[in-house]
């Protein structure tokens, strides 16, 4: 690698796509709060995923179902309760 193009804390990082329950491990300088123990018995940081090659239906071939619905509702259900949507249903 090239000296000083990359962040300081590039390290090794474990991806899992919980839709089909598939992880890789490779190296990321991606931030998280969460670590799994891998394989190898070593704890590294762990970056949850909806989608991933494994799931997606461009490489999987499979169409899949996503609820999108559920997460644009549980959104409107915590924006209406915010000052903002307040202002926004006054106006109208």
């Amino acid at each position: 690698m090239k000296k000083d193009i990359h962040p300081k804390d590039y390290r090794f990082v474990v991806f899992k796509d919980f839709s089909c329950d598939h992880a890789f491990l490779t190296r990321s300088c991606a931030a998280t709060k969460d670590t799994i123990t891998w394989e190898d018995g070593k704890e590294y940081p762990l970056v949850k995923l909806e989608i991933s090659s494994e799931s997606h239906p461009f490489f999987t071939g499979k169409m899949k179902f996503v609820d999108t619905a559920g997460r644009i509702d549980k959104f409107n259900k915590k924006f209406s309760k915010t000052k903002f949507a307040k202002d926004i249903t006054a106006e109208e």
